[in-house]
């Protein structure tokens, strides 16, 4: 169960990048983990730094992907951007959170963007 629940996950990811790109964003970095929690995704959109958390479902028998993304996930996201900002020294840079609902039907992906899916927490 877990191998394929990871082989889904991964074939999201693979999907959202390329969902983005084709909507202009330019991913910076891939699978960003420190001890705090770990990012998806890290883009640009227009100057924006964009943190993503993509979140794949086989079906729709546990709710949509956001759903999945609870209080305690948001706070680790957040701490996780924190990390990488400091890292990188771009505190100047504006920045949001976006989700990236992957769906999977007829071993195709249907991709929705929710952007700004949840607050920053002011950094």
């Amino acid at each position: 169960m877990f191998g394929r629940r990871r082989q889904l996950g991964d074939a999201g990811e693979k999907a959202a990048e390329a969902f983005l790109r084709r909507r202009g964003y330019v991913v910076v970095e891939r699978n960003f983990r420190c001890p705090l929690g770990e990012i998806d995704l890290i883009a640009l959109d227009r100057g924006t730094l964009v943190f993503v958390e993509v979140k794949t479902r086989g079906s729709g028998a546990f709710g949509t992907p956001a759903e999945g993304i609870g209080r305690q996930k948001r706070e680790r996201l957040r701490r996780a951007a924190e990390t990488w900002i400091g890292r990188k020294r771009l505190h100047d840079r504006p920045a949001r959170f976006d989700v990236v609902e992957v769906y999977w039907q007829a071993d195709r992906a249907r991709c929705e963007l929710i952007a700004n899916a949840f607050e920053t927490g002011g950094f």
